[in-house]
């Protein structure tokens, strides 16, 4: 078998490349569904390809952002076909917490205009995400619950939010911001 190609385990007929895309969004929708199950959770999608080959036993040394995107289609397509929250939105990317540009096609499918803004369509992963809570049977608090950005995201905005709150220090006496040291360099 080829390095691009996904490579079953050992033993049993080699399945088509079709098989193989259609048992990786299967187990993905599973393990997807297993996620919505705990209140403010995401899987990044590095921990969900691992999932999902280590479930259906297909490993593939195709690099991730290749075939990781068609399969979350799959998810998508299958999600609004059973009438259940877009469950692509629990998936966000290890070093932002944000989901990825293939969200998109989840607005798409449900007939939604596309979000061009990246807060606004982060807004709307965190509002899809509490719908997965609820609907997939999460533990909620007693108000029942509020969408929430994924964690990692949510600090870095926290960490924005908090620079631009905090004016400035400035020195009483020459009036010039201070350096990091809170030292005046020209009063001492």
């Amino acid at each position: 078998m080829k390095d691009s190609e996904p490579e079953p385990e050992a033993g049993g007929a080699v399945p088509t490349a079709q098989e193989i895309r259609e048992a990786w969004a299967a187990e993905a929708y599973s393990v997807l569904v297993g996620v919505a199950r705990s209140y403010h959770a995401v899987i990044t999608y590095k921990e969900l390809a691992e999932e999902i080959q280590s479930g259906t036993g297909f490993r593939t040394r195709v690099r991730l952002h290749h075939w990781i995107g068609s399969t979350l289609g799959k998810v998508v397509r299958e999600a609004h076909r059973r009438g259940h929250p877009p469950l692509t939105a629990l998936v966000v990317h290890s070093d932002d917490g944000m989901v990825g540009n293939g969200y998109k096609e989840v607005l798409e499918v449900a007939g939604e205009p596309p979000v061009e803004d990246v807060l606004e369509r982060e807004q709307h992963a965190a509002d899809a995400r509490l719908a997965c809570y609820r609907h997939f049977g999460a533990i909620l608090p007693p108000d029942g619950g509020v969408p929430a950005l994924a964690p990692k995201h949510q600090a870095a905005v926290e960490r924005r939010r908090e620079r631009a709150e905090k004016p400035p220090q400035v020195c009483v006496g020459c009036f010039v911001q201070l350096p990091a040291t809170g030292v005046c360099d020209s009063c001492g």
